[in-house]
Parts: C-alpha cells; sequence; structure tokens
C-alpha cells in the first residue's frame, strides 16, 4: 500500500438490500408476476430476514434476491415508457425499453427511525426522474423471473403512481426517448422491453 494511502480512500463498496432466495421460496415460490404483496412484504422486509452485501458478490448469487422498487407512471390508462441509454448502471438491461424506474436499495438507506426500503425508493426517484404532478401510489404486486440472468438474482416489488398530470421528465442522462403511451400500443412492441417490462404489460395492462 502506497504510503499515504489509507481504509478511507479504497473505493467504497456498494452494499444493497437482499433476503435469502430460499425464505422467497418458503413464503410461495411464483414465476412471472403475484398480484398479493401483502402476503410477501410483512415478511421480506422483515429486518430479521434482510441484510446487506456487496452488490458485485450477490449480483452473481442466486442464493440471494436483491430487493427492487419498479414504479410505475400512470395517466389516465397511458404508461410513462423510456430506454436505458448506453450509460445504464446495470449492463445486461442497456438500451432495453422499460416503463419501471427504480433500483437497488444501499445500507446508506438504513435510518432507525423510518424504513430502509420506502427511503430508498424515494431516492431512487428522487435521482432519476422529476414528478411534476401530485399523484397516488400504491404497491401491487412482484416480479420474479428466474429465466433470466439478471431475474436470477433480483426481486421487484411493482409500485403503481396514478398521477394527475403526465409530467415525467428524466433527471438522469441514461433515460432517453420517454413519453406516455397506451399499454396495448407498447406491447406491439414487446420484445425491445426488458423482461420485468414485459411481466407488467403483459400482467397489470391488459385491456379491461
Amino acid at each position: 500500500m502506497p504510503e499515504n494511502s489509507t481504509p478511507e480512500t479504497a473505493t467504497t463498496v456498494e452494499h444493497v438490500l437482499v433476503v435469502p432466495t430460499m425464505l422467497f421460496r418458503e413464503v410461495g415460490y411464483f414465476e412471472g408476476f403475484c398480484g398479493e404483496p401483502d402476503r410477501y412484504l410483512s415478511i421480506l422486509l422483515d429486518p430479521a430476514h434482510t441484510s446487506y452485501l456487496p452488490r458485485d458478490a450477490v449480483e452473481e448469487d442466486p442464493s440471494y434476491k436483491q430487493l427492487i422498487p419498479y414504479c410505475i407512471f400512470r395517466h389516465e390508462g397511458q404508461v410513462f415508457y423510456y430506454q436505458r441509454g448506453t450509460g445504464s448502471g446495470e449492463g445486461r438491461l442497456r438500451k432495453k425499453r422499460s416503463v419501471g424506474i427504480g433500483g437497488h436499495i444501499s445500507r446508506d438507506d438504513h435510518s432507525e427511525n423510518g424504513s430502509a426500503y420506502h427511503d430508498g425508493m424515494q431516492r431512487e426517484l428522487d435521482e432519476e426522474v422529476i414528478i411534476e404532478t401530485p399523484y397516488t401510489e400504491r404497491c401491487v404486486g412482484l416480479i420474479n423471473d428466474d429465466q433470466t440472468e439478471v431475474g436470477r438474482v433480483h426481486l421487484g416489488i411493482v409500485h403503481v403512481f396514478d398521477l394527475e398530470e403526465p409530467k415525467v421528465r428524466p433527471r438522469e442522462e441514461s433515460i432517453i426517448e420517454t413519453g406516455f403511451a397506451p399499454p396495448a400500443q407498447l406491447a406491439q412492441d414487446r420484445a425491445a422491453f426488458e423482461t420485468w417490462s414485459q411481466i407488467c404489460l403483459d400482467h397489470l395492462f391488459r385491456s379491461r
């Protein structure tokens, strides 16, 4: 180690919120979308079951599921969409289209007085988009996709934001080609979307 270096100068390792995959299977394994969030979240978000592990390690370890809020914006039946640019943090999803905003919950989001999960979700929203309209929000389900490399190590928690006006714009440079469109129109280009978005289009936004 060089003379002037100290442990504090080393690159900070991000620690992210995870649960054991076995716990998820014990609560009730599913593939695709499950519209029963209450059945899972009281257990999966219980601090007795969660931990924060180095992200670079768990990205390749399917014995853990990283818990990811996946936020969908909707206005009068139309859904916000975008494309992930080349600077997107998750390299395996670059250039894919998406209807979800969100990301990892970090150990830095941990709060003694609040919910690390909800604080982390709000941080992700603040980092990635600017919402310029009132809205209501609710958790509508979970996504599990063990058929892809990314999906095997993540578990999506889907939140729908119903907006008074279609006013969402990107703050993050990697969010490009944005807009609002009917789900049926987006589904016509289904193959261009990341898998989680395909699952949401299939299960959440079918024609009523």
